[in-house]
């Protein structure tokens, strides 16, 4: 099969030019002609090279190189730049940012071809490689975890739960904290500050590869795969991308057979879209009177989105020890929904797990607290193995 090379121009002559002289020696060609365009190609086709003009008016070619090669999906693709700008600095800022070649406008049609026709020789293509996909295709059970306000624990209750259901299947489990900007997981962990939420959340739909995806996951001693939020609060305002938001979700159900997501408080417009790809949510709440009527007001918000109601578990996370806590029955009363499971409080058990830097259910797996977990984990497996 020949070697397909995209060329990314702003200028349709050259697109058409250069095209045809590359056609005319037997490549396959793509074209782009502004940079979002060329980034949305090359992770769609995975070109075996990228004929990259530099000058361009959405994002320049110096821009659109720095974000081929932070992908794990294109940081190998060779990139031929190709323009009129003939300053020595403007060659050594193309090589700085990752180009691999360099050429100036206009050039005769036989120097482009031996340019590419060496950087295609040098550049082993991917079925040459014979490596094993390195993303394996599945689809995950995907679960979301929200709460109508905050500090009500929902952090502690999907994480925990995601490892509830690690010790049961012992296969892969993703936990991934979608609320940048107020993230408490990888403090709670012991592990360095996380960005690479914030970084595929920054750039384009197309560039939220299932290769980027994986490559942002850290490992934990417990064995689940982790995306950690960050806790800079200037953050927040990348909840906005809720166009990433559902890419990436999508993105992490091929990646593990379950993803427990923590959304956080509130129904924000970036988890209204999520909600729609959860197979079931998870709402968690306190036995007080207060919280009850907000997560009233939420499932109901929930159900409006055409979400049955049935998919919808909730979940009391009675964190301290109240008088003013409601018994099961009368909280599902004034829910006006049933409830899947009351969670003991345990707070000196939550505190060893934090000093730790581990998650409740490992620190003291046989627990109470554990017990509950695994509870809710199983009735999960069943939910997942009838759909």
């Amino acid at each position: 099969m020949a070697e397909k090379i995209l060329i990314v121009d702003d200028d349709l002559d050259t697109l058409r030019l250069v095209g045809l002289m590359l056609q005319k020696v037997g490549y396959q060609i793509s074209a782009a002609s502004n940079g979002e365009q060329g980034l949305a190609k090359a992770f769609e086709e995975r070109p075996d090279l990228i004929l990259l003009d530099v000058m361009m008016p959405d994002i320049d070619g110096y821009e659109v190189t720095k974000r081929l090669r932070k992908n794990p999906a294109t940081s190998s693709i060779p990139i031929l730049m190709f323009t009129a700008m003939t300053q020595l600095d403007d060659k050594v800022s193309g090589f700085e940012v990752g180009a691999d070649d360099y050429l100036t406008k206009p050039t005769h049609p036989t120097e482009l071809q031996n340019h590419v026709k060496a950087l295609l020789a040098r550049t082993p293509r991917p079925e040459a490689l014979a490596l094993k996909p390195s993303v394996p295709e599945q689809q995950g059970y995907v679960v979301g975890v929200l709460s109508a306000r905050g500090g009500l624990g929902v952090t502690t209750v999907a994480s925990n739960l995601a490892a509830a259901l690690l010790s049961r299947i012992q296969e892969d489990v993703i936990f991934a904290e979608l609320t940048p900007g107020q993230g408490t997981a990888a403090l709670d962990l012991g592990l360095p500050t996380q960005t690479m939420l914030n970084e595929i959340l920054e750039g384009s739909v197309a560039e939220v590869t299932a290769e980027k995806v994986a490559a942002a996951l850290v490992g934990h001693n417990s064995g689940l795969k982790l995306l950690l939020a960050s806790q800079n609060p200037k953050d927040v305002r990348l909840t906005s991308q809720t166009q990433q938001y559902e890419a990436l979700v999508t993105r992490l159900a091929g990646l593990a057979r379950f993803v427990i997501l923590d959304l956080g408080s509130g129904l924000h417009e970036f988890v209204q879209g999520i909600l729609s790809l959860c197979a079931e949510r998870v709402v968690v709440l306190e036995g007080l009177p207060n919280p009850i009527q907000h997560t009233r007001l939420l499932i109901d918000e929930i159900a409006d989105l055409k979400l049955d109601r049935k998919t919808t578990q909730v979940v009391v996370n009675n964190r301290v020890r109240n008088e003013g806590q409601l018994n099961l029955n009368q909280t599902q009363e004034k829910l006006g929904h049933s409830v899947t499971s009351v969670l003991t409080p345990a707070p000196e058990l939550f505190a060893q797990a934090l000093k730790s830097q581990t998650l409740a259910v490992i620190a003291q797996p046989a627990s109470v607290t554990a017990q509950q977990f695994l509870k809710i984990a199983d009735a999960i497996l069943e939910r997942e193995k009838a759909q």
